[in-house]
């Protein structure tokens, strides 16, 4: 008798995640898990589908697992997880850099909240109007979560920031040396937590992380007993977890700092027995740095540690523009046409108007705007060198030329007036990369080298954070749309390579062996993807958040089908409205 499948992918190149070459066959799903695949010889599966998917022509990949991202508050209030849901990723994990909301007394919840704000840049209206506060311990957060179902599977670390702050009050957001009995209740507690389903306990280390009113967050100056002590609570409860840091030094100001952070995470690794994963990117102040940090995570291998440095992709910054942040929202001109108009349209239309452009490139700053970026836009005015225009080929490895201070040079104009204009192009959509990492070479050269070193993970995506200023979380998208066939400035990445490093690789890392590959037995999670037509949406601010708040989205053209647990959650780039998704509680 022909076997009866739910769903079967007829004929596509299959592009399984273990790194092996591409081949044509059939993959078929039964019960939400892959229940036979054709062999790399070739052929096709006999038996019959509920569904059938015509794969001929395309790639079929497992789903993308995305490590690194801030979902923490949004998965309470937004089923699909935009915009991740929008790129291939079928397993996401929250709670990175230290943040999160549990542990929390209802005494702590405005800290939590500003500190996500002030950190994450997602606005605390948001959060305030999203958040449900049902749970007080994490084991009750999750449960929480695990009520709900989403467009993808999910999975949280316990942050340090709610964990000191839940134990040591006041004296832990000040930063306070922990006792012995503060340090025996975190531990507790992080060990408590990682039994009741975490992926493992995430702490920043990193300066510029502060608090709404600018103190470093709780954990920022943790010392080792404290540090050490949550590592081996949660070695100790045997189930695969991951220490994770937001280090010191990723922003290139102190390398000194940077490499001491490598030390101590060494021994702590070595001690547990446990994967301690960082963050590495290239500043322009310390271009060399990240080189020196990686070798350091390799060398830690020989004495039986296990470091993985988490990279990007791609250029690490902001997106300027009229619907973010720009240089002329401190004029008086700008803030009284900003308040006056009720549309970006009508907004776009005053701006256009002669008189105003003069009157408003003339005017000094003088209308503060209370934003913490503000200052930001003036670096137009002073670093045209670091501002590119982000044009309809979406580049994100653009030579000099294209960037406002080569345009200013090949126009004659300022690169406040030239910025002004292409400002409002695209009906005042126009946006700019300010690429403040991973660019300090005008090209992609060390980002690939970051990508190809043994001691790196892809992530750094931070889907559901900086929500006025980025949209990294496509970041899935281009590894395919860029590095496998759009790159011109330099070599590429083979498709087989390019797909496990965001599949089996990220999986691996937090011990999810029963996703990543497309193997029989393994989790159902799916892509099918028209590889030729791949490519990324330009990023768009839209207001549909809680509290009427906005954010970026950038969306994707090319999945033709995104598959959860064998469930298709997209078709044709738009959302089905399944939610098989759900709370993955510890590694598998």
């Amino acid at each position: 008798m022909a076997e009866r499948f739910d769903l079967l992918i007829r004929g596509g190149t299959v592009v399984d995640g273990t790194g092996r070459a591409p081949f044509v066959g059939d993959v078929a799903i039964r019960g939400g898990r892959i229940a036979a695949i054709s062999g790399a010889d070739g052929g096709s599966l006999s038996g019959d589908a509920t569904e059938v998917l015509d794969a001929r022509g395309l790639v079929v990949t497992p789903g993308f697992v995305d490590i690194h991202s801030h979902y923490d508050g949004q998965a309470i209030f937004d089923s699909a997880l935009a915009p991740s849901n929008a790129h291939g990723v079928t397993t996401v994990v929250l709670g990175v850099c230290g943040i999160g909301f549990a542990p929390a007394r209802p005494a702590d919840h405005d800290l939590l909240v500003t500190t996500m704000e002030s950190v994450e840049d997602i606005p605390g209206d948001v959060l305030r109007a999203g958040l449900s506060w049902e749970w007080e311990t994490f084991p009750q957060y999750l449960d929480a979560l695990d009520r709900r179902r989403f467009a993808m599977d999910i999975a949280t670390h316990i942050g340090h920031v709610a964990l000191r702050t839940y134990v040591m009050g006041q004296r832990g957001i000040a930063n306070e040396p922990a006792t012995g009995d503060d340090i025996a209740k975190m531990a507790k507690l992080a060990g408590e937590a990682v039994l009741a389903g975490a992926l493992g306990f995430s702490t920043s280390r990193v300066k510029a992380h502060v608090t709404l009113a600018g103190d470093p967050v709780p954990g920022t100056h943790a010392k080792e007993d404290e540090l050490f002590a949550i590592g081996h609570a949660i070695a100790q409860t045997g189930k695969p977890v991951v220490f994770q840091v937001a280090s010191a030094g990723i922003d290139g100001q102190d390398p000194e700092d940077a490499l001491k952070e490598i030390e101590w995470m060494r021994r702590l690794s070595v001690e547990t027995k446990i994967p301690v994963s960082f963050l590495v990117l290239q500043s322009f102040t310390a271009p060399g740095l990240w080189k020196e940090l990686l070798d350091a995570a390799s060398a830690a291998e020989k004495e039986g540690g296990q470091l993985r440095a988490q990279v990007a992709n791609r250029p690490f910054g902001m997106l300027l523009g009229l619907t973010t942040r720009h240089p002329f929202m401190k004029r008086p001109t700008f803030d009284r046409l900003m308040k006056a108009t009720g549309s970006l349209d009508a907004l776009v239309a005053e701006l256009r108007k002669p008189e105003v452009r003069a009157a408003i490139l003339a005017e000094p700053d003088s209308v503060s705007t209370g934003d913490k970026y503000e200052g930001m836009g003036m670096l137009v005015a002073h670093m045209p060198t670091m501002v590119y225009p982000l044009l309809e080929d979406l580049d994100y490895e653009p030579t000099a030329e294209r960037s406002l201070d080569g345009r200013c040079k090949a126009t004659g104009q300022s690169p406040l007036e030239l910025f002004y204009d292409l400002m409002l192009e695209e009906a005042g959509r126009r946006l700019f990369l300010v690429p403040f990492f991973n660019y300090a070479g005008g090209d992609h050269a060390d980002i690939l080298a970051m990508l190809d070193h043994p001691a790196t993970v892809l992530g750094l995506g931070d889907g559901g954070a900086h929500l006025a200023t980025i949209c990294d979380a496509s970041m899935p998208t281009y590894q395919l749309s860029h590095w496998v066939k759009g790159r011109t400035r330099g070599p590429r990445l083979s498709l087989e390579r390019a797909v496990k490093m965001q599949t089996y690789d990220t999986a691996a890392l937090y011990g999810l062996s029963d996703r990543g590959t497309l193997e029989v037995g393994k989790r159902g999670d799916v892509n099918v993807i028209d590889l030729d037509r791949l490519a990324l949406r330009p990023p768009e601010m839209v207001s549909d958040l809680p509290a009427s708040g906005s954010r970026l989205l950038q969306g994707a053209v090319g999945y033709v089908a995104t598959i959860v647990e064998g469930v298709v959650v997209r078709k044709h780039d738009v959302d089905t409205g399944a939610r098989p998704g759900r709370l993955i509680r510890g590694g598998r």
